[in-house]
C-alpha cells in the first residue's frame, strides 16, 4: 500500500521529516508538483515519492530545492540527516570526520571503495550482503552512498587518494557488465587536481593491510584520525601511536603500488577481460 503524507512520522525518521518539509514549502510557495518538477528538473513521480517518504531525495535535488524555495541550506541539511540514517552506526563517526577532512586516503584490498562505486556495483554488493532487506531498503543504502560521493564534485573537495588491491579489479561483483562500468568509472579519476588512484598488483606479493579497509582522515588542524574496517566491525582511532603505525603502513602501500599511469594500464587490460566474458547470444 502506498504511503501518504499523513502517514509520515517526522519525529522518528529523517526521511519522513524531509518529505513533510518538502510538502510544506511547496504549498507555502503555491506550487503544484508539476510546476515544481519544471523548476528543479526532477520528475513529478520522484517529487511525489520524496514527499510521501517512498523515495529518497537523490543528489543534487536538495540544492535545487533550496534555490527554488529560497531556504538557504535547509534541504541540504536534512539530506545530511537522511544519509546518516542509512549509514551503519559504526561508520557514523568516520562520516562526520569525512565531511571536515582536508585529505582523505583509503586502502581497500578486495572491493572498489564506496566513494568510487557506481550505483549498480553498490546495488550488487548490498543485495548480496543483505538478502533479508527489501528493495526499498536497498534503495536507501544506495542513495546514502551516492550522497557521500557529492564530495567528488564539490569545489571544496579534499585531496583524495585511493589504493586498491588488484583483487578489487578481478572480483566480478554484479557480473561482467557491472564490472565494465565500474572499472571505466575509475579511469577519469586516476590522476586529477584532487584525486589519485593506485593499484597494488598481485605481483607485489604480501603487503600490509591486505585483510580489510583503512581510511586516514586529515583534519584542518593537521590531526589524523584512522578508520579501520573488517568483516562485521569498524572502529576509529586517534591515538598518536596507532595513527603513526597506520600512516607508515599506508605510505608503504603507496611505495609498493603501481603509479597512476601504470595502474590505469592494468585497469584497461582487466576491462578487456570483462569484454571477453560477455555471454554468447543465441
Amino acid at each position: 500500500m502506498t504511503q501518504t503524507a499523513r502517514d509520515l512520522d517526522p519525529a522518528g525518521s529523517a526521511r519522513d521529516l524531509y518529505g513533510v518539509e518538502l510538502r510544506r514549502q511547496r504549498q507555502v510557495a503555491g506550487l503544484s508538483l508539476d510546476r515544481l518538477s519544471d523548476i528543479v528538473n526532477y520528475s513529478k513521480t520522484h517529487l511525489h515519492g520524496v514527499e510521501s517518504g517512498e523515495r529518497l531525495p537523490l543528489p543534487p535535488i536538495s540544492e535545487k530545492l533550496d534555490v527554488a524555495f529560497g531556504t538557504g541550506e535547509l534541504f541540504q541539511g536534512l539530506w545530511g540527516a537522511v544519509k546518516r540514517e542509512h549509514m551503519p552506526r559504526r561508520f557514523e563517526h568516520c562520516l562526520e570526520l569525512e565531511a571536515r577532512a582536508v585529505r582523505f586516503q583509503e586502502f581497500c584490498a578486495t572491493l572498489t571503495p564506496g566513494l568510487l562505486q557506481t550505483p549498480e556495483y553498490m546495488r550488487a554488493l548490498f543485495v548480496e550482503g543483505n538478502p533479508e532487506m527489501t528493495s526499498k531498503e536497498i534503495d536507501g543504502l544506495v542513495a546514502a552512498r551516492l550522497g557521500r560521493q557529492e564530495m567528488l564534485r564539490s569545489d571544496s573537495s579534499p585531496d583524495l587518494w585511493w589504493i586498491l588491491g588488484e583483487a578489487a579489479l578481478r572480483q566480478a561483483v554484479g557480473g561482467p557488465a557491472v564490472m565494465r562500468e565500474q572499472l571505466a568509472a575509475l579511469l577519469p579519476l586516476m590522476r586529477t587536481r584532487n584525486t589519485t588512484i593506485q593499484i597494488a598488483p598481485f605481483a607485489a606479493g604480501a603487503l600490509p593491510l591486505m585483510n580489510g579497509t583503512l581510511i586516514l582522515l586529515t583534519l584542518p588542524d593537521n590531526s589524523i584520525t584512522v578508520y579501520q574496517e573488517g568483516f562485521g566491525y569498524g572502529e576509529t582511532f586517534d591515538d598518536r601511536e596507532i595513527v603513526t603505525r597506520r600512516v607508515r603502513k599506508f605510505d608503504h602501500m603507496k611505495a609498493c603500488a603501481l603509479p597512476p599511469r601504470e595502474s590505469a594500464a592494468l585497469i584497461k587490460a582487466t576491462l578487456e577481460m570483462y569484454e571477453s566474458c560477455e555471454p554468447l547470444q543465441t
